[in-house]
């Protein structure tokens, strides 16, 4: 009787969720339709202004609500302290206390968050640098070689693979048993106690552990840069390689003087891009420790604050740096894209 009446509630629970899918697509379909048809009623200059709008605003509305209005309580909260926040910060009960910068000056006094802004700068530095360097030198090296598709899907592959699942392949890599004369079974550990050396807890001990969460990032982007580099290489004029082999240019000669300049966009893109997402990144962090051993970073520090310690204040200060250091890179993308252009 239980089983059966689990069944029927799971049931009706799916049978409300497709009703719930089917209802949201007919109100776009809607939607869609009727925008086509207040924009065919209407020609010329004028016309154009009002089909722009008919399409740009219900875009613009959404924006606003899922982005600038969560942007504005952020900013807001970052302002007060106190553990319970409503949406409206409705009442003085739920409006915690008034603090002014007092969570931005936090940021530099709290024990570990020092630690924090140090870890963060060392994934922004090494990540996006290493990431591009292996992607570029391997892109090279395999540009139309023998078996050039099988060693691009090679290197990849973990980017078909979540953050959090690499996570978990590495930490069977790194992983270490504490317990002495115990056998290693981690791959890292396993070589080098056959070696004849001692082995090393590569997640517990920092500030080596941070290097071995870098580790992981750039064994994941490196297959971006490689496939963006590489598209940018074969695009380099042919005209441009022979007349430069025709002058006795070759090796580092023709990588110096032809082919970075000529991929050099594509490179600034590559290296942006991965910055951007290196001061987002939370999964590996939180999937190897959560942060517990001194190898926490802003993104996973924004959750502990937020969620754990319950200090949305200071979480939502530590939101709004992370949204100061990406605004740079992004505005200097954008400079360097139009100067290409």
């Amino acid at each position: 009787m239980f089983a059966t009446s689990v069944i029927a509630a799971d049931a009706g629970g799916a049978a409300s969720r497709l009703g719930t899918m089917v209802l949201g697509l007919a109100v776009f379909a809607a939607v869609f339709v009727g925008i086509l048809l207040l924009a065919s009623l209407f020609k010329g200059r004028r016309g154009e202004k009002i089909q722009a709008a008919a399409f740009v605003g219900p875009t613009i509305f959404f924006i606003a609500i899922a982005l600038i209005y969560p942007a504005i309580l952020t900013i807001r909260r970052a302002f007060y302290s106190g553990k319970f926040f409503d949406l409206n910060f409705g009442t003085p009960r739920t409006r915690g206390k008034f603090v002014g910068f007092d969570n931005f000056t936090a940021l530099w006094t709290t024990p570990g968050l020092p630690e924090v802004f140090r870890n963060t700068a060392l994934w922004v530095i090494l990540v996006p640098l290493f990431a591009t360097g292996v992607g570029l030198l391997y892109a090279i090296l395999i540009d139309r070689a023998r078996g050039e598709a099988v060693a691009k899907a090679l290197i990849f592959l973990p980017m078909a693979i979540s953050m959090v699942g690499a996570t978990l392949i590495w930490k069977f890599v790194y992983f270490y048993n504490g317990d002495p004369g115990s056998q290693q079974v981690g791959l890292l550990n396993a070589i080098i106690t056959k070696l004849g050396m001692e082995p090393i807890d590569f997640i517990g001990n920092a500030p080596g552990n941070t290097f071995s969460l870098i580790a992981i990032m750039i064994w994941i982007q490196a297959g971006f840069a490689m496939t963006v580099l590489s598209a940018a290489i074969k695009a380099i004029p042919d005209e441009i390689i022979e007349a430069a082999k025709l002058d006795g240019v070759k090796g580092m000669q023709m990588f110096r003087f032809v082919t970075l300049p000529s991929i050099r966009p594509s490179v600034i893109v590559v290296l942006t891009t991965i910055a951007i997402g290196t001061l987002k990144a939370f999964d590996i962090v939180q999937a190897s420790s959560g942060g517990k051993f001194g190898d926490s970073i802003l993104a996973n520090e924004f959750y502990n604050r937020s969620f754990v310690t319950q200090q949305p204040g200071l979480g939502a200060a530590i939101a709004i740096v992370i949204f100061l250091l990406v605004s740079p890179i992004i505005v200097f993308n954008v400079i360097q894209l139009r100067k290409d252009a």
